[in-house]
């Protein structure tokens, strides 16, 4: 008998455990009420379980009538046989809910991790949909936003109230393993900071710093507190934030010139993990439509080479953007959420196991899309996230990083709060890493975790948020200890810089200011070009003529030309009323290596405000094009793709006289 009861006991437990487990702390409390009604355990005010004394019932039966005292009696003779059965499921029942009613009550007071940490060894890479860890175990980055670098304050916000250490502490604390850091290009290359208090005794060691050597400061702490670090390029200046990767004041140059930077400097910090190339492409930028101005794809590939260059350890993080993508089937995306370009187009980089997507993904709080006032809402969230995003993880194409998600309410009753809760078991059901907007609470359209005193935790956001933390402990697979390259410093800014030279003039709210007097940009960055794709077509074709013989310079003797080595393409694929873009492909048909090559055209009345992948340099008329020190040699089969933009000064602005030879020496 006892063998039956606790079998009967135990079986129920795991019934009603698994079928009450999603109930609230409010609804466990309702149930248990009518469990103390039905098995007779009176549940009190304090929440305490008493059964009912002999004596309290004697008192109940003399107050009846000899008839009721009889059919009670009675009624508890033919209940008797059941009573323990009753009370074992009772039992089963309370035992069942109290388990959960701890659940419940342990995550309203998430201070602490719920899980112990798990150790990985650093570098990361990418494995199908998955992001694993130097020795193949898969890895799931679980992170905070921390915003306010890429402000006018050049620190991240909240160094007013607290130490830096004790917040750091509290993210880890919370079992959170990640942080994704904004910053602006504006504000590391300034020399100071306005965000710190230091008459309230914290921040000492970042006095007189830096923005950039409170990011170090930051980043070392975060290290020995076991967190990781995924940099975000958010803004360019401290104000707006761009459509494109340049605008605002600053050239494509300057934004990849400061990721150059930034990987070099922090190439042995172990735990910088990556680089977010750009925040919310969006407006103008497209995917997948091979114009140069704005495709951002191939925006990223020429930023994620040129830091896999110096840094090969780092993932690569690419969001999507807002529109402007070929054949897409949603109409209308989050900024930084359309990745449905990704199939047909996917970003390709040099080297492999690097490469992860990430979108943002918003609720009606911060803008009341027509998704959420569907008749099918909420069920039509995971169809969009479906076909805008999760594609790309369920195909295996690559790992889905949600690099945004927020918003003020966490209830289940408000369409944000349920849209919350929605994406939270999207995440879990699909393992997917995140980062939280934001930790810092004066985000004005969605919060934070924090309150507004800057220590307090929103406990409904944290309790949500607590299922999928995973708090880790990582080591490098490097014998040398973490350093950061302090030499590696951004290039002073001593004015604005030439803006947006590869857009075309749409209307904007924030106009763009072109100089068509000023000098083209440098670049040092590789792009990977498919040898076997084709030049895309224009309506506008540039005359290329690849067997003409290059004029001589004064500044440059060559050697014969092999033109049977190389041949050359061009296109012009924008062109609008006051600049066009071109871009060129220098393609290696032989068999053998070709190194020191160079193209050469003529163009006359235009000026070039922007180039990418090889120096240019006028001559008269005539333009000599030489390539960085990387793209010297092109292998057979293989090419080089470059070009530039330029304003028009006159009618007469189309390049021709195209060609290229190699074997030259100065």
């Amino acid at each position: 008998m006892n063998k039956l009861i606790a079998s009967v006991v135990t079986n129920m437990y795991k019934l009603f455990h698994h079928l009450f487990s999603e109930l609230t702390h409010t609804r466990l409390i309702t149930m248990l009420k009518f469990i103390a009604r039905w098995g007779k355990f009176p549940l009190h005010h304090s929440d305490r379980y008493r059964a009912t004394t002999v004596k309290e019932q004697e008192q109940r039966s003399a107050k009846s009538s000899p008839n009721q005292a009889s059919h009670q009696y009675s009624s508890r003779w033919k209940k008797s046989k059941f009573r323990p059965f009753s009370r074992i499921i009772c039992f089963g029942l309370a035992l069942a809910f109290s388990s959960l009613m701890g659940i419940v009550l342990s995550s309203q007071n998430p201070v602490g991790a719920a899980k112990s940490p798990v150790t990985i060894q650093l570098p990361l890479s990418t494995q199908g949909s998955k992001i694993v860890d130097a020795q193949g175990q898969t890895v799931l980055l679980r992170g905070v936003n921390w915003f306010g670098l890429e402000t006018d304050k050049h620190v991240p916000h909240g160094l007013w109230k607290r130490d830096y250490k004790d917040m750091l502490a509290q993210i880890k604390s919370l079992g959170y393993n990640l942080i994704r850091l904004p910053y602006s290009v504006q504000s590391l290359r300034s020399s100071e900071v306005s965000g710190i208090d230091f008459s309230i005794g914290s921040n000492q060691e970042l006095y007189d710093k830096s923005p950039l050597a409170v990011l170090d400061a930051i980043i070392q702490e975060a290290e020995q507190q076991g967190l990781l670090i995924l940099l975000d390029s958010h803004r360019l200046n401290n104000q707006n934030m761009s459509e494109l990767w340049y605008g605002d004041g600053f050239s494509e140059a300057d934004w990849l010139e400061t990721w150059e930077m930034l990987a070099k400097r922090y190439k042995n910090q172990a735990n910088v993990i990556g680089a977010d190339l750009k925040n919310e492409p969006h407006g103008r930028a497209s995917w997948g439509t091979g114009n140069l101005s704005t495709d951002w794809r191939l925006a990223a590939e020429r930023a994620g080479n040129a830091i896999l260059a110096i840094n090969p350890n780092w993932l690569i993080v690419v969001e999507g953007v807002e529109n402007h993508v070929p054949s897409q089937k949603l109409s209308t995306h989050w900024q930084g959420g359309n990745l449905e370009g990704v199939k047909r187009y996917p970003v390709r980089l040099s080297t492999p196991h690097k490469l992860v997507y990430s979108p943002h993904e918003y609720g009606p709080g911060v803008f009341n899309h027509p998704w959420f006032n569907e008749a099918s809402f909420p069920e039509n969230l995971r169809r969009r996230w479906e076909i805008a995003w999760n594609y790309i993880a369920e195909e295996e194409i690559a790992p889905v990083l949600i690099g945004e998600f927020g918003g003020k309410q966490a209830d289940s009753n408000s369409k944000e709060g349920i849209w919350k809760r929605q994406l939270v078991g999207y995440i879990a059901q699909n393992n997917l890493s995140f980062a939280y907007w934001s930790w810092n609470p004066n985000s004005d359209d969605t919060g934070g975790i924090l309150q507004d005193d800057w220590l307090s935790v929103e406990a409904p956001k944290q309790e949500i948020l607590q299922v999928l933390l995973q708090p880790i402990s990582f080591s490098r697979n490097l014998a040398t200890t973490s350093t950061i390259d302090e030499t590696a410093v951004p290039k002073p800014s001593s004015r604005p810089i030439v803006v947006n030279p590869t857009s075309k003039p749409q209307q904007s709210s924030r106009p763009v200011v072109v100089n068509p007097a000023s000098k083209p940009q440098q670049s040092s960055r590789p792009v990977v070009v498919n040898s076997t794709s084709k030049p895309q077509q224009s309506s506008r074709p540039v005359v290329v003529n690849s067997t003409s013989k290059p004029q001589q310079s004064s500044t440059v003797a060559r050697a014969r030309a092999t033109q049977s080595q190389l041949k050359v393409t061009s296109d012009m694929h924008s062109d609008w009323d006051s600049g066009f873009c071109v871009s060129m492909q220098v393609n290696n048909q032989s068999s053998s290596s070709v190194s020191d090559w160079q193209l050469t055209f003529q163009m006359n009345q235009a000026a070039i405000n922007n180039t990418w992948n090889a120096n240019f340099r006028p001559q008269g008329s005539q333009y000599v094009v030489t390539p960085m020190d990387w793209g010297k040699v092109i292998e057979p089969g293989q090419s080089r793709e470059l070009g530039f933009c330029a304003n028009k000064l006159g009618s007469d602005y189309q390049p021709r006289s195209v060609s290229v030879i190699s074997g030259y020496f100065e």
